[in-house]
């Protein structure tokens, strides 16, 4: 008797042992409440993630849109600009019709958009020699950008005048360019014009600002 009264308290010991083991550890209110600041923290900052991720989405695609306006990529096409510009390069022109003397403008003739040099303004007399000297209102313009001077094609009568909103262009490559020298070209309106190129952006060992 005494045997089988021994083996029933061990059996009941064994069985409240198991249901203690059983019982899921509930975890102190404190540390509840700092995993649940946890998990709200990161939400918060997925959150913020997020946001931030649109708001710089909408300011790149308005920057898009702001530099196509402004800004234009053109390839050099032909050999007129050398040695400022070379065939195949790109240049970044920016949209405008504020141009002056000196500045490299691209505008457009026949379909395309043609690279020259502004050489005059509206109402300056230009007149060229037969050794390719250029001469705007009397006085000789000094042209480092040009490594040889050349008549080149030209059959405008010289001395000749600027209209009024155009300019007169050359290119730097004066042998093989036509330009205002060409009464077929003449001047550019300014309706014509595209903008001045700014930068070279191509190839990466002629990279250089031109404005």
């Amino acid at each position: 008797m005494d045997n089988r009264e021994n083996e029933r308290d061990l059996d009941g010991s064994r069985e409240n042992e198991n249901e203690e083991k059983q019982k899921p550890e509930i975890p102190p209110i404190n540390d509840l409440r700092m995993e649940l600041a946890r998990e709200e923290a990161r939400y918060e900052f997925r959150r913020i993630l997020l946001n931030i991720a649109g708001i710089l989405t909408v300011a790149a695609a308005i920057a898009v849109l702001m530099l196509t306006r402004l800004l234009i990529l053109l390839q050099v096409n032909g050999s007129s600009m050398i040695p400022a510009l070379q065939d195949g390069e790109i240049v970044v022109l920016h949209q405008t019709k504020d141009v002056e003397t000196g500045d490299i403008i691209g505008f457009y003739y026949g379909g395309k958009v043609l690279l020259k040099r502004v050489t005059g303004s509206p109402g300056d007399e230009i007149d060229i020699d037969q050794e390719g000297n250029v001469y705007v209102n009397g006085v000789v313009i000094d042209e480092p950008y040009v490594s040889e001077k050349k008549p080149g094609k030209c059959d405008q009568n010289f001395p000749y005048r600027v209209p009024e909103d155009m300019v007169f262009v050359l290119g730097d490559n004066r042998a093989v360019s036509l330009d205002s020298r060409v009464r077929s070209i003449g001047c550019v309106e300014y309706d014509q014009i595209v903008g001045k190129v700014i930068f070279r952006a191509w190839p990466l060992n002629r990279i250089e600002r031109m404005d």
